[in-house]
């Protein structure tokens, strides 16, 4: 009888369903863009930025930050130099980013969480806490297309 030991597991990879793994995908692209989202939404209202330019703020940190996110996993596991790993991921992000960006901000200038004066009034979380899973059910398909059709790298 073969022992544990014996199966090859492909050095560590588990094969997911392409649900499963495009919703591990937009996770962990929502956790990168969320940082960047609101480090540039909490920026913007306390410097009493207008609505444009806080949401212009918080969608290039959102690139920053989940471009770093996806960047490190992928020159970590294929041993690539910063320019390569961008040249691997970046068409992919730079789409799940903005389909997830688009819902966020949406969602959040609905709701008028944008449009508050302070980082301490509830409706500034209240428009970010919604904001969250608009962004993962808007980027979870796009996520998909991409993994399915191979223009993102899963991470």
């Amino acid at each position: 009888m073969p022992s544990h030991d014996d199966h090859s597991h492909h050095d560590g990879e588990h094969h997911h369903s392409p649900l499963v793994t495009s919703a591990h995908a937009t996770l962990h692209c929502l956790i990168g863009c969320m940082i960047g989202e609101a480090a540039g939404l909490a920026i913007g209202v306390a410097l009493a930025w207008g609505v444009a330019a806080t949401i212009a703020l918080a969608v290039v940190l959102a690139y920053v930050s989940g471009f770093a996110m996806a960047l490190v996993p992928v020159m970590k596991k294929a041993g690539l130099g910063l320019a390569a790993a961008m040249r691997v991921i970046w068409l992919g992000e730079a789409i799940s980013i903005a389909a997830m960006e688009l819902a966020m901000n949406l969602v959040d200038y609905w709701l008028g969480g944008i449009q508050v004066a302070s980082i301490w009034n509830a409706l500034f979380w209240l428009g970010l806490a919604a904001a969250v899973p608009a962004g993962f059910f808007a980027g979870w398909p796009v996520n998909y297309l991409l993994l399915k059709h191979e223009l993102k790298a899963g991470h």
